[in-house]
C-alpha cells in the first residue's frame, strides 16, 4: 500500500510535538524531515537537536531529506539522532557514492533525490544502491509551492526504469501534493507521499490524513 509521509516543515515550530501527537492514525508509519542549511538551499530550518527531541517523543520511522552542501560530513549525526532514512541530493556532493555507501554502513536505509531542473539520467546510476528515491516535485527549500506538472512524466520514467530493472527502489513523491491532486501521483508510480501544508494546516490533522488514506485504498 502506498505510505503517507507528512512533512513537518509545516508543523507549528511552537508546538511540533503538539501537532505530531494529534496524529492518531494507525496507518501512519512516517513523519518526514527536511533539513536545510542556507547554503544548498537558501533556507535554514533545523538541525540535530529538533531530531533527538523528535525521536524521545515519538516512534514514526523518520525520513530525513538533507538540502545540506556536503552531507557525508553529517551522515553519523544524523543517524545517531534519530534518522531511519537520509536521502541525499546528487547536486550537494561530488561524492554521491561515498555518501551513500557511508550512509549504507550504518544499517539504515538510504535515498537520492534530485532538483527538478537536473536531468534524471544523474539518479539511475545509483538506484540500485538506494532504497529510495525522491522526485521533487517542487524547487526544494520551501514549503508551500504549487506542484510542477511536468513531474509526472519523471515519476512514471523511473517507476519504468525500476520495474525494468527488477530494482525494490520505491519512488517518493514530495511538493505541492494536496488530497484533490495524490490520485494522478500514486497512478504514475509513486510508493510514498510527503505532503506538509495540506496536513498541518487543517485543524483536524488526523482527519486529514484519513483522507489520503482512504483515497491510497484505491491503489494496492
Amino acid at each position: 500500500m502506498v505510505e503517507l509521509s507528512p512533512s513537518i516543515l509545516s508543523a507549528n515550530f511552537s508546538n511540533v510535538i503538539g501537532d505530531i501527537q494529534k496524529i492518531k492514525s494507525k496507518n501512519l508509519k512516517m513523519l518526514h524531515l527536511d533539513v536545510m542549511d542556507g547554503i544548498f538551499v537558501n533556507n535554514i530550518s533545523f538541525g540535530f537537536k529538533m531530531i533527538e527531541d523528535l525521536r524521545k517523543n515519538c516512534d514514526y520511522f523518520f525520513d530525513t531529506h538533507l538540502m545540506i552542501h556536503e552531507p557525508l560530513r553529517y551522515i553519523e549525526r544524523f543517524k545517531e539522532a534519530g534518522s531511519d532514512l537520509i536521502t541525499i541530493h546528487v547536486e550537494s556532493t561530488k561524492e554521491v557514492s561515498k555518501t551513500i555507501d557511508a550512509i549504507n554502513s550504518l544499517n539504515i536505509k538510504s535515498g537520492i533525490t534530485l532538483r527538478p531542473s537536473t536531468n534524471l539520467n544523474e539518479v539511475y546510476k545509483y538506484l540500485d544502491k538506494v532504497d529510495l528515491v525522491l522526485v521533487m516535485s517542487v524547487e526544494p527549500g520551501f514549503g508551500g509551492q504549487g506542484f510542477i506538472e511536468e513531474s509526472h512524466d519523471r515519476i512514471k520514467k523511473l517507476r519504468k526504469y525500476i520495474d525494468e530493472n527488477n530494482l525494490k527502489t520505491k519512488i517518493e513523491v514530495d511538493g505541492g501534493i494536496k488530497s484533490h491532486n495524490v490520485s494522478k501521483i500514486v497512478e504514475d508510480g509513486a510508493d510514498i507521499i510527503v505532503s506538509g501544508s495540506d496536513i498541518f494546516s487543517k485543524d483536524d490533522i488526523n482527519k486529514q490524513i484519513e483522507t489520503y488514506y482512504d483515497i491510497f485504498k484505491n491503489y494496492k
